[in-house]
């Protein structure tokens, strides 16, 4: 009988593992940001391009991103998200990227709740300087997934 007990307890234990990690994948919220030299403030005139994006962890307040670059006037010498600020606004930076290269690049960083109001509010933009640029050859704002296609648009 006690066997049986610690079986179905077992069994309870696990279902309700598998139930709980969707419901943790769904709080994540995605990011994403087209890096270009018009967006910067002033605009720069740059063939340098890239993408940002990242995903959100309210729960653990963990970001994390992937990004890539190219066609910048040299190699980078910063990255940081800036904010909290408007598109068309400069702001200080808010959290750092380091080891962005020329490229394909990646991080993480866990955030303060400043830092996350300003992410969530859409206040936060991704900067790439380079030695040509200091400050910044590339800019995106960083913007929910779900509408970040009509509000990049409505920037332009």
């Amino acid at each position: 009988m006690a066997t049986s007990v610690r079986i179905m307890a077992a069994v309870f234990a696990l279902a309700a593992g598998i139930a709980i990690t969707p419901a943790m994948a769904a709080e994540a919220t995605t990011y994403k940001a087209e890096l270009d030299g018009k967006s910067q403030v002033p605009p720069v005139n740059t063939k340098g391009s890239g993408d940002l994006t990242a995903t959100y962890y309210p729960s653990t307040k963990r970001l994390t991103w992937k990004g890539n670059v190219s066609g910048l006037s040299g190699e980078p010498t910063a990255a940081h998200f800036h904010g909290p600020a408007e598109p068309g606004k400069n702001a200080p930076v808010l959290i750092p990227a380091p080891g962005v290269k020329s490229g394909a690049f990646e991080g993480s960083a866990t955030l303060t709740d400043d830092q996350a109001t300003a992410l969530v509010a859409g206040q936060t933009y991704f900067n790439v300087h380079t030695e040509a640029f200091k400050g910044g050859e590339v800019r995106g704002q960083v913007l929910k997934t779900e509408d970040g296609m009509q509000r990049a648009d409505l920037m332009r």
